[in-house]
């Protein structure tokens, strides 16, 4: 019984020094280094693997590439005059348009051109039928040598009266009837003459001629019909190229501008562009402005004559003319790809020697096409950027090339 009370006691005792406090409340001293060597290993551990880490990112900053630089296309700003032009939308107008017809009825014997040739003033067209005018010529020519010869007669006659009367053989009434008779007949000439001349007319215009120097269009009627001075349609329209006019509108705003520089004699420079204001067909001057003003729309119509000797320019065709009012001089002039817009400012993205590329603020005076002037900014020989600008923002490194050389792909 002792024993097993003494053991009980040993195992209640061992295990309050285990996990229950000692005599005094407090658990035992030697029981808490345990913990603090857990801890200070866990803190070791954090730092040997702070600095592992550390040293690692080293290693893989070390080994990253350097920034790819961005592929532009550049042009260098250069130094030139830009003309400042008054544009509007024009039409082809031709000088002249002639509508061929008879003046004489008859049968169109042939007709000497080819549709849409070329032909010059005096050039023959067509032949109607002489024959018919042949013999009213014949017979005017005949009528005409009979009154001659009556002429000579009454003459004769005329001579011999007045001698007679001289001698009182015959009574004055017979003098004067036989004057009479002279005046007449030489009245009776002058009808057959005109009669002649008028045979002679109807047989030139049996023969047709171009009035004007043009193109000729498609032919209106063939050889065998006959045809009158009274037809409406005509044998042939002749259009008139070479020079030809064109007639365009600008804003009535502008229209002091191009006085002043009629009014001081000037020749205003008139420029046909396509539709798509791509290819410059002609150049002109200006021939007359429209004596007043269209209020419907608030433009007024100018015509400008061009020489068209390239036939560039077609009757009806529309074209876009720009008109030639002043010119800035000695002006830095830039691709208009270059110029960018922001609410705040205008401005375009300036290549650097180092390869990146700054904003540069600029001061924009005119864009015509594909060129603009800029009064401040940037100067004559700086290089900017065209092409690419969606991927820059200021200090961005590019890879440069110029406009008309192959671009840099990006890898």
């Amino acid at each position: 019984m002792n024993r097993e009370g003494s053991e009980s006691g040993s195992v209640v005792g061992l295990d309050a020094g285990v996990g229950g406090a000692g005599p005094d409340g407090m658990p035992p001293r030697r029981r808490r280094w345990p913990w603090v060597l857990g801890l200070g290993v866990a803190a070791l551990a954090a730092l040997l693997s702070r600095r592992m880490l550390g040293q690692a990112d080293a290693a893989r900053a070390g080994r990253a590439p350097a920034a790819r630089a961005v592929p532009v296309v550049g042009a260098t700003a250069r130094t030139g005059d830009l003309g400042v032009y008054q544009s509007g939308l024009g039409t082809v107008t031709p000088v002249r348009t002639v509508t061929v017809r008879s003046r004489v009825d008859g049968a169109l014997d042939s007709v000497a051109y080819r549709e849409g040739q070329f032909v010059r003033e005096g050039e023959l067209l067509a032949q109607i039928d002489p024959r018919p005018f042949e013999v009213q010529l014949h017979q005017a020519e005949g009528q005409l040598a009979k009154d001659e010869a009556a002429l000579k007669n009454a003459k004769v006659d005329l001579e011999r009266y007045k001698v007679l009367i001289a001698q009182d053989s015959i009574p004055r009434q017979q003098l004067d009837t036989q004057v009479a008779t002279v005046d007449q007949t030489e009245a009776a000439i002058k009808s057959d003459q005109a009669q002649v001349e008028s045979a002679k007319l109807n047989l030139t215009y049996s023969r047709i001629t171009a009035p004007v120097s043009g193109v000729v269009g498609l032919r209106l009627v063939d050889p065998g019909n006959i045809v009158h001075a009274s037809d409406t349609g005509g044998l042939v329209v002749i259009t008139q190229l070479q020079p030809i006019s064109v007639v365009f509108t600008i804003a009535a705003d502008h229209l002091q501008e191009v006085l002043q520089h009629r009014k001081a004699g000037q020749d205003l420079v008139v420029e046909a562009w396509d539709r798509d204001l791509q290819r410059k067909l002609a150049t002109g001057t200006l021939l007359a402005i429209d004596n007043q003003i269209d209020q419907t729309t608030g433009t007024v119509r100018i015509k400008a004559m061009f020489q068209n000797s390239d036939a560039e320019l077609y009757p009806n065709e529309f074209v876009n003319a720009r008109l030639l009012v002043d010119t800035l001089r000695q002006t830095t002039i830039v691709p208009t790809a270059a110029i960018q817009r922001s609410p705040q400012s205008t401005y375009v993205y300036l290549v650097k020697p180092d390869s990146t590329v700054e904003m540069r603020n600029v001061d924009l005076l005119l864009t015509e096409g594909d060129d603009s002037a800029v009064g401040k900014g940037i100067a004559a020989g700086d290089v900017v950027v065209v092409d690419g600008v969606d991927k820059l923002q200021p200090g961005t490194l590019v890879a440069l090339s110029h406009a008309g050389a192959p671009r840099q792909k990006s890898s």
